[in-house]
């Protein structure tokens, strides 16, 4: 403990327990780890929290997934990674990619943003954005690692940071494919596709989105226009896949149920619902796995 809270002196107790927690719900293999935003604070760059889980068999260096969370956090109710992630992680780990879980709300003082408007919220898709750019520096740098098989996968509002961190119409992503690490592949889960369909998308990697046909929060027709889109552009179009009845967050366990206190949706003011579907759980899992095998093995 007392080498941990060294490591990490501007970290609170609250992610300390959190990775505590973590640690003891099974997942021996998760190792605390700072990660350095691009995002500036006093001239310094933030430091970030980062669950890393290795594939410790690995005889050479291996492909390495960023997992980047929803509005939510990272977190369940008692401050643990969450099932979900910790699901994924084991399912990643199999294939022999290494992951990394990032946390991007508890270092600015944040423990979730669904319940604040969009375009009020505390951590914006810019810092979100550059939270992704150090966090792929700081894989391509590990020894372990193969800087050249780096994948992003988001749900929600991670999963617009996908968008948003592969989108080489904007300046900052542009810049950073320059003379950066960039993705070979990109995943996003129910992610908000209308600031990028706005702007225009051209991707700096293969990206799969994975929508819900029923998803009243993050609804699946703007991210339909924004593939329609680029291929129009004669670009290599996002892959889209949309399973019909599902709402958002279709691949938990959790029933569906509606949130009256998520201010944004499709109809803003009249909550949106939130839960799993079995058949989408399924599909999109495998969805996942043949998209990522492709290009990351």
């Amino acid at each position: 403990m007392r080498n941990f809270q060294t490591s990490f002196p501007k970290l609170g107790r609250g992610v300390l327990l959190a990775t505590l927690l973590t640690l003891a719900a099974g997942a021996a293999r998760a190792e605390p780890v700072q990660i350095p935003s691009l995002d500036q604070h006093g001239g310094q760059p933030l430091a970030l929290l980062g669950h890393w889980f290795p594939v410790k068999a690995s005889p050479k260096p291996a492909p390495a997934v960023l997992l980047l969370h929803g509005c939510g956090g990272p977190y369940d109710k008692k401050g643990a990674l969450s099932e979900r992630l910790l699901n994924y992680v084991s399912v990643l780990n199999a294939e022999g990619w290494h992951a990394l879980v990032l946390d991007s709300l508890t270092p600015r003082g944040e423990k979730e943003l669904c319940t604040q408007k969009i375009g009020t919220r505390a951590v914006t898709m810019t810092e979100r954005r550059r939270d992704t750019f150090g966090a792929l520096q700081w894989l391509a740098d590990r020894p372990e690692v193969d800087a050249q098989r780096l994948a992003l996968l988001g749900w929600s509002n991670g999963g617009s940071t996908v968008l948003a961190s592969s989108n080489t119409l904007h300046p900052e992503v542009k810049a950073a494919t320059q003379d950066a690490p960039k993705p070979r592949a990109a995943v996003a889960f129910y992610p908000g596709c209308e600031a990028d369909l706005k702007r225009g998308y051209s991707p700096s990697a293969p990206l799969l989105i994975l929508s819900g046909g029923s998803d009243d929060w993050t609804a699946a027709a703007p991210c339909e226009a924004l593939a329609k889109a680029s291929e129009s552009r004669g670009e290599t179009p996002p892959q889209l896949k949309v399973y019909p009845g599902a709402f958002h967050g279709f691949d938990s366990l959790a029933p569906v149920r509606l949130r009256a206190d998520v201010p944004n949706g499709v109809k803003p003011g009249t909550g949106v619902h939130v839960g799993g579907q079995a058949a989408a759980r399924e599909a999109s899992r495998q969805d996942l796995l043949s998209f990522l095998r492709e290009h990351l093995n």
